[in-house]
């Protein structure tokens, strides 16, 4: 199979995009003559701005939408307001997570899941064969192209090309139907990088508009392109769980971290039962500190005085930080913050140590 192209594929080639097969799309890693450490570190000190229209856009439509993303995913959207953005994942029967993704509610009849590219056919098929009552599946990713400001001076960029008013104010909100120099986007606080930031949606036609309209405004604020190396080297910083990593169908959400998305007193939900029966974990996602010589990347076993506890699910070298990290899941008895732990690379144990999987937090201002 023949890999897609975003609305955006021309520009990236012509800004030097080393492109590369990513979730069934050809992409950018990185950008010529840019590097991989030069974008991350836009994003931190400046502003970086993604394509990522590869990301799916499914709505759940109809009088019973509610009822339906009350049993469908983990979260609770009983009191969520209109215009608000709320994070969950999805599970199968056995309590392991099919995906994991952020609801857009536009009103009590309208809601818009923000999927993971490669489970978006996935998760659509398990959504038609669990949808009930008066409501429908409608999936609109091809129909929809999705841009990522980020960085502290996103917000400054946006005020050059929209109306203040326009922008949301608050952390997970988002406006519907704006303008921005003429072409309607709908705009939310939110992003995958630890960064103050936005997410545009708008038509496949106006992306590329959108894409120069928002890098021309912000060259004199350090805005660049920004591709796949460092969004995964930013969201690894900031403690953000990737899909296929750090959670799979065999692993659970409390099991990973992310009880704060699964509210156990609903009522129902698919995968509630399998989550009460198997209790309390024993295992914990935890960050690690490489503090020998060696990067752990995903897939490396860890040791505890010889003994296996767990494996690494994503590793990289933190441009902020200056040293390697990586984030893993290990038995929970070991995973106190401080303890020292080995990982096994190439055959080589290297000394490692847990620290909060949250490696890098941004100062608000």
């Amino acid at each position: 199979m023949s890999e897609l192209k975003t609305p955006l594929y021309d520009a990236h080639v012509a800004r030097g995009g080393k492109m590369v097969p990513f979730a069934g799309y050809l992409l950018p890693v990185t950008y010529k003559p840019s590097s991989l450490m030069i974008e991350h570190e836009a994003v931190r000190e400046k502003a970086g701005l993604f394509d990522v229209s590869h990301m799916g856009a499914i709505f759940i439509l109809g009088k019973d939408a509610l009822a339906n993303v009350n049993y469908l995913l983990s979260n609770d959207f009983t009191n969520m307001e209109d215009g608000q953005v709320r994070y969950t994942v999805m599970l199968n029967d056995h309590g392991g997570v099919i995906d994991d993704f952020i609801v857009y509610k536009y009103s009590i009849e309208t809601y818009m899941l923000v999927v993971n590219a490669a489970n978006r056919h996935k998760d659509g098929k398990w959504i038609k064969e669990h949808i009930f009552g008066e409501c429908q599946m409608d999936d609109r990713s091809d129909e929809t192209a999705i841009l990522a400001l980020q960085g502290p001076s996103s917000t400054d960029i946006l005020k050059k090309v929209m109306n203040s008013a326009d922008i949301p104010a608050k952390y997970y909100r988002f406006n519907e139907k704006v303008q921005l120099q003429g072409i309607t986007v709908d705009i939310s606080q939110t992003g995958y990088t630890g960064e103050m930031g936005y997410e545009l949606y708008m038509t496949p036609e106006n992306a590329v508009k959108v894409w120069d309209i928002l890098l021309d405004a912000g060259a004199d604020l350090g805005l660049i392109p920004a591709a796949l190396g460092a969004r995964d080297t930013l969201r690894l910083e900031a403690g953000m769980p990737l899909y296929g990593h750090e959670m799979t169908e065999e692993i659970s959400p409390l099991e990973t971290g992310l009880k704060f998305a699964v509210k156990m007193q609903k009522d129902d939900f698919i995968g509630k039962h399998a989550l009460e029966e198997k209790g309390e974990p024993t295992i914990k996602r935890v960050g690690l500190k490489v503090t020998g010589k060696g990067i752990v990347r995903e897939q490396a076993t860890i040791f505890a005085d010889g003994q296996e506890i767990g494996y690494s699910t994503s590793g990289t070298h933190s441009p902020t930080l200056g040293y390697p990290i990586a984030m893993a899941l290990i038995n929970k008895e070991f995973a106190e913050i401080g303890t020292t732990l080995e990982a096994e690379v190439r055959g080589r144990r290297i000394p490692v140590e847990v620290v909060s999987s949250m490696f890098y937090k941004r100062e608000k201002k």
